[in-house]
């Protein structure tokens, strides 16, 4: 399970990875067509691969210790206390994750049910979008609960930026 969940989260990685490649290319399109008096309107397809960069990008960088964490008080903490601190933590973070992904798909259902579409020129229909964002949450509501589980079995934070790998004790 563990392997596959890393692989997963590496997998959104990626994604994030790729729709950021998709802004850059909707962009040096939207330039070399106006320096050819060509009119293209992408802005909402970069607006929308932004989003999902964003949302895919949350689980892995999670993962990785790359969300910024501020850990002026944490760090003076005793290590019984800091382990609390940090399980609290990311259950506080878990609920209200899964509360924010419930509420996207929700979303994105409705969106599809009225079969909404984005008012701009492209008329991109909402869900689509949309599934991106729902999926990306997910995952890294999926990756807190993960690591909250991780914790509560005694093992140091993946996301722990220190040397040591041993358990708490």
């Amino acid at each position: 399970m563990r392997r596959t969940l890393d692989r997963l989260y590496d997998a959104a990685g990626y994604l994030a990875a790729l729709f950021l490649v998709g802004i850059l290319v909707t962009i040096v399109i939207q330039l070399v067509c106006r320096i050819l008096g060509v009119t293209f309107e992408a802005t909402e397809a970069a607006g929308f691969c932004m989003a999902a960069a964003t949302f895919f990008g949350l689980a892995h960088t999670f993962r990785a210790g790359s969300h910024v964490r501020i850990t002026l008080t944490l760090d003076r903490l005793p290590r019984h206390a800091r382990r609390v601190v940090e399980i609290v933590n990311c259950t506080v973070a878990g609920v209200a994750v899964v509360f924010l992904s419930w509420h996207i798909i929700a979303l994105m259902v409705q969106s599809y049910r009225f079969q909404d579409v984005s008012p701009g020129l492209l008329a991109i229909q909402f869900w689509i979008p949309q599934a991106g964002v729902a999926l990306g949450v997910t995952l890294f509501a999926t990756a807190l609960l993960d690591e909250l589980v991780s914790m509560l079995r005694g093992h140091t934070p993946s996301y722990d930026s220190d040397d040591e790998s041993l358990p708490f004790e």
